[in-house]
């Protein structure tokens, strides 16, 4: 598993696209679904947290 801190934005976006897909299958067993669901709350919280300072950043531009 790659370091979902390191990831950026598109990468943690992707790999959260193709998780999603993947559990909304139907087709895993359900402790394989379960490590899924974390990993992707965890991918969620990164491009949560990139979000955040990306408008942090804007913001901090707009006032200057």
């Amino acid at each position: 598993m790659n370091d979902i801190n390191a990831l950026s934005f598109e990468d943690a976006y992707k790999a959260l696209q193709e998780t999603v897909e993947q559990l909304e299958s139907g087709e895993l067993p359900l402790n394989e679904a379960m490590t899924l669901y974390e990993r992707g709350k965890a991918l969620a919280a990164r491009c949560q947290q990139l979000l955040t300072a990306a408008e942090l950043r804007v913001q901090q531009l707009n006032e200057t």
